[in-house]
């Protein structure tokens, strides 16, 4: 090929990803260095920065125009880009028909080769052309009247791609037409593709999962979006296994070599013989039940067989995908794509009623654009989830959720009634995963449950019917049933039968479940497992007063977990509702008013948190004593919260009786005594009490490490505050240390998004820039920041916090504008949220005026100065010091 060889990077569409594989390996023949991601890319490589690298490589981009290249939810979009603003050599080849308008106005100009519509030999001129310049003619022409025939062996799959053509499908094809819907499934579709190339002998690959998941049109996509490649395409319906011979004699017939006289397992053998000699052919076994069933039919040869299947046993016997449902991305994509006025907003919100199960997300689309709103939708799927499942079938599947679900749930119970059993009982738990342990542990008190006492291999025996059935995910330690599965078998549960579950549901809960502190990360899984089940069906778990202290405790477990909000939710929806039933001062209701406190104050809604905390506090001395230790626990709560809202003298005084107290009752090391000892020296440090906070501080953290362990997340609550103490000393590089070790401790423990982790990560970028180090207290406040803003919300007191310590440190770097842009913004939202005279309020305005004066404004800061107090003058300058 004449001209310098080039490094060329293949840009395309998912979609046309034959076209892709068709250029890239003419390029490579005539001796380019190609990069093609579905080629060169591993598995778990990040797409993005492979892309970017790719890009900066090439000295040339052939980019593969089609309607789906320029779609703007695509990754297409930033390679076109990123061409153009690199000033890349850039090689257009449209492979489909374009107008105009079809094209960004930025990429009209570019000449353009068109590739769509030529014989193979016209392409590869047309290629070679648009990247070398025009040449002569690679071969001598061919007469028009005749197509010349490949060389044999010459177009076998995983050696040569043939070139695609839009003009139609295979001379031998019956797969149905295609779904002008489907969306999404992009890397599910490659890892199918790369598995069918994988070989040089007959390739199979299963598709396994649950029913309406998606199994049979992403098989068709495959068969449409491929076809080119193949000279025949044979879809099968295998749910009977016994048909099949049928459907080969079918597919032999159309080869023209069935013998009218043969029956049809001989037709069967002459079939899979004569694929066993040509090649390209894809065999599509939809809905195959059995695996055992199809071990003598399935085809051998250079071809592929691709199998759909709700059975997960077939990846015991070919290379098999399970399929999931939906991205939300992907769910979202689909209903803006069926519903075009849809609000993103109502999209996720419906996706997440729905589960993203494909073939309800279908459904919904088919009822809505019927004339219904979502929201009226929404609302019905809350009550009346299997009456809606059957409506609204979308094109391409058999038949609507509701009545796949009876079909399956009616030969469940006809063939495996212990299976039906168990499916009943898990439609009244939640939709996460169910640990089989649970069962293990229940087995003999669950009433609607016939277990036999001598089958060891229980519930496996029951769940592996529900997995061959396609009802339920089941994997080595839990099993998991589609949400809308369990809503429509609910529906269908007699009252009684419903009753009795739910009884048997709360057995499971109290009896199978024993985390033993909500306080220990490596108890946190088990408690979300079981939180999750306890808070899909709250309202009948809060009228089982057996589950009331379980639920309280999860109320607990999701606050000092970080999931504040949650915990709010929960106990907010438990609070009134036992008020109703047990009463104000009944020892649960004041248990749950509690971590509605707590929840509410650890949300920054401090003054609201008081009032809570407060009145439990009020409650409890009345009804259960001063010393009690609920009683204490509540006193701690709200001289915690009197810190937060910046009344130190008040929370001094009540912190320094209930440590006394807590003290005589429970002794010095016990975990709720150290606690408060923890948080009376954080006060006396607001108060300026540094050194008498730093020995506290100091004693604390020694015996919570005696007492705790080192990584307790208590024990590191305590070396953050002392770390925070010696900052305020001026021992700063101590203060460091001890903010680094701490910090890289809580990551590990807690997580990189923990609300604990993000306040050590403040105090630290703080600390660092009173060592001068002011590049990387900006680093690392902006990533603090950042974090504190998704997980925190804007107006957080610890966000603005954040905000405030890095408009410092833009400042310290001269950055004195955007330091006023950031200090304005942190001042208005924390007089919003904590007031005018909360200290940290007052800390802003001192650093605002700060800055006003660097930038030569010194009256309108000595303005702000005199409406912000003395106080936080004094500790804006200690800040600094």
């Amino acid at each position: 090929m004449p001209g310098a060889e080039e490094s060329v990077f293949v840009s395309y569409a998912g979609v046309d990803r034959a076209w892709a594989e068709w250029v890239a390996w003419q390029l490579r023949e005539a001796g380019h260095r190609v990069e093609l991601d579905v080629w060169d890319w591993r598995t778990g490589d990040n797409f993005v920065e492979r892309m970017d690298q790719a890009l900066r490589r090439a000295t040339a981009v052939v980019a593969l125009f089609s309607n789906s290249y320029f779609d703007p939810a695509r990754w297409t979009h930033e390679e076109w880009t990123s061409i153009v603003a690199g000033r890349r050599r850039l090689i257009p080849l449209t492979i489909e028909p374009l107008s105009g308008s079809d094209i960004p106005d930025i990429l009209t100009a570019a000449i353009r080769k068109d590739l769509h519509g030529l014989d193979e030999q016209a392409a590869i001129s047309a290629l070679r052309d648009a990247l070398d310049g025009p040449t002569g003619p690679l071969t001598a022409p061919q007469f028009p009247g005749a197509a010349a025939a490949p060389a044999s062996g010459e177009d076998a799959p995983g050696r040569r791609p043939r070139l695609p053509s839009g003009t139609g499908v295979p001379a031998v094809w019956n797969a149905p037409g295609r779904n002008p819907h489907f969306t999404g499934r992009e890397a599910m579709m490659t890892r199918v593709r790369e598995g069918l190339l994988g070989g040089r002998q007959a390739v199979v690959r299963a598709l396994h999962g649950l029913g309406g998941i998606g199994k049979t049109q992403l098989a068709l996509e495959y068969a449409h979006r491929f076809a080119s490649q193949y000279d025949i395409v044979w879809w099968i319906d295998a749910e009977q296994a016994d048909q099949i011979p049928i459907h080969y004699t079918e597919l032999a017939t159309r080869l023209g070599i069935a013998r009218p006289e043969a029956g049809a397992d001989h037709t069967t053998r002459t079939l899979l013989e004569h694929l066993r000699t040509r090649d390209r052919w894809l065999i599509v076994l939809d809905n195959a039940d059995d695996p055992s069933a199809f071990e003598s039919v399935l085809p051998t040869g250079p071809g592929h067989v691709l199998i759909t299947s709700r059975n997960p046993g077939w990846k015991d016997i070919v290379p098999s995908h399970g399929l999931n449902v939906f991205t939300r991305s992907d769910s979202v994509a689909y209903l803006a794509t069926r519903i075009p006025d849809i609000a993103p907003q109502q999209a996720d919100a419906l996706a997440d009623d729905l589960g993203d199960l494909p073939l309800a997300l279908g459904q919904a689309a088919g009822v809505i654009t019927a004339g219904m709103t979502p929201d009226r939708y929404r609302h019905l799927l809350t009550g009346k989830t299997a009456a809606l499942m059957a409506n609204g079938g979308p094109p391409g599947y058999p038949a609507s959720l509701a009545a796949t679900v009876d079909i399956a749930t009616t030969r469940l119970a006809a063939d495996h009634p212990q299976a039906a059993e168990l499916l009943r009982l898990a439609a009244f738990l939640g939709p996460d995963p169910i640990p089989t342990a649970w069962l293990e542990a229940g087995r003999d008190r669950l009433a609607t449950l016939t277990v036999d006492a001598d089958d060891f291999m229980w519930p496996q025996t029951a769940l592996q019917p529900l997995a061959r059935s396609g009802l339920a995910g089941v994997d080595h330690e839990t099993f998991q049933i589609h949400r809308l599965t369990q809503a429509i078998v609910r529906d269908h549960t007699s009252e009684a039968d419903a009753t009795a579950a739910e009884d048997d549901v709360t057995t499971l809960l109290l009896t199978a479940v024993t985390p033993n502190d909500t306080n220990a990360p490596a108890d946190w899984p088990t408690w979300a497992a079981l939180t999750s089940h306890l808070t899909a069906r709250l309202d009948a778990a809060a009228q089982h007063p057996p589950l009331h202290q379980t639920l309280i405790r999860a109320a607990r477990y999701l606050c000092v977990s970080g999931q504040a909000r949650a915990g709010r939710d929960l106990a907010s929806t438990l609070h009134p509702a036992w008020v109703t039933t047990l009463g104000e001062d009944h020892p649960d209701t004041l248990g749950i008013a509690q971590y509605l406190g707590h929840a509410t104050a650890d949300l920054g809604e401090y003054a609201e948190g008081r009032r809570i905390i407060e009145d439990t506090l009020e409650r409890r001395r009345r009804v259960l004593g001063e010393n009690h230790a609920d009683t204490l626990q509540s006193a701690s709560d709200l001289a915690a919260t009197l810190g937060r809202l910046g009344e130190y003298a008040e929370a001094r005084r009540m912190g320094e009786d209930t440590l006394e107290r807590r003290r005589r009752v429970l002794g010095e090391n016990h975990p709720d005594t150290l606690q408060s000892a923890t948080n009376l020296a954080t006060t006396l440090g607001h108060l300026g009490e540094e050194e008498e906070a730093r020995r506290m501080g100091e004693d604390t953290l020694e015996r919570r490490r005696r007492v705790l362990g080192e990584n307790h997340p208590d024990t590191l609550q305590s070396a953050t505050n002392l770390a925070a103490t010696l900052d305020r000393l001026g021992e700063y590089a101590e203060a460091r240390r001890m903010g680094e070790d701490t910090l890289e401790r809580r990551r590990r423990v807690l997580g990189e998004n923990h609300p604990n982790t993000l306040q050590t990560s403040i105090n630290l970028s703080a600390t660092l820039g009173h060592l001068g180090e002011y590049a990387e207290a900006r680093r690392m406040g902006e990533d603090t920041l950042e974090r504190c803003r998704r997980v925190l919300g804007e107006n957080h007191p610890d966000t603005l916090q954040s905000a405030n310590n890095l408009a410092t440190a833009l400042a310290n770097l001269r950055q004195l504008a955007a330091a006023e842009r950031l200090l304005k913004d942190v001042r208005t939202r924390s007089r919003r949220a904590l007031g005018e005279n909360h200290p940290a309020t007052q800390d802003c305005t001192e650093n605002l005026a700060w800055v006003l004066t660097a930038l030569g404004r010194p009256f309108e800061a000595q303005k702000l100065r005199a409406s912000g107090g003395k106080a936080g003058q004094r500790r804006a300058r200690r800040k600094r010091r």
